[in-house]
């Protein structure tokens, strides 16, 4: 079988969704390699800045790496404007969505709300409220959230500092995004595992 016979989901067979299945695996198994290729794009993304979007990532990660954190939050970092090529309006809610099954909830509220975040660098320069982020100030995480965009952010757009390179991430990148935590309901029922 290479393809299933069915043309409307409630006509498939028990056999038609094993097969889907194996290849829904193998599919999720290349996720990291997909994930390296955004990554990539960010290259040619956002022009006008001394850096490029990836280069902004990686010296993000970089700092990150360096300050010690846990792989968690370097991975965050590392893909914390993923979305900007396909979500210029919500880049951090997909940003967000993407590491939510990998991340705890607090590195995923964090990445959802950094654009907000950051915007206290920039908005009033351009008819925006830059205390923004206040409306978020009883979360448990507005701090961390503060102290994410303040040293890994805003502060990565350097033309001379020396980035690790992405082939340096790479490796990180296949462990972290090959066993995703399975503890939020989507992802639970994706993978069977209810």
């Amino acid at each position: 079988m290479n393809k299933v016979n069915f043309i409307s989901m409630e006509e498939g067979t028990a056999e038609e969704y094993a097969f889907l299945d194996k290849l829904e695996t193998q599919y999720v198994e290349d996720l990291p390699s997909r994930l390296i290729a955004a990554l990539k794009a960010l290259e040619s993304s956002l022009s006008g800045y001394q850096v490029s979007r990836l280069e902004h990532s990686l010296q993000g990660a970089t700092r990150a790496l360096l300050a010690e954190e846990d792989l968690e939050m370097v991975m965050a970092v590392l893909f914390h404007d993923i979305g900007d090529p396909l979500a210029p309006y919500s880049h951090s809610e997909m940003a967000a969505a993407i590491l939510r099954p990998f991340v705890s909830e607090k590195i995923y509220w964090i990445i959802k709300h950094h654009g907000v975040f950051q915007m206290y660098y920039y908005a009033h320069y351009s008819g925006g409220d830059r205390n923004a982020r206040e409306a978020f100030i009883d979360n448990p995480w507005y701090e961390e959230a503060v102290k994410f965009c303040h040293d890994y952010d805003q502060n990565c757009f350097d033309p001379n500092y020396e980035s690790k390179s992405l082939d340096f991430f790479i490796p990180m990148v296949h462990e972290f995004f090959s066993r995703p935590k399975l503890d939020d309901p989507e992802s639970l029922a994706r993978f069977g595992k209810q």
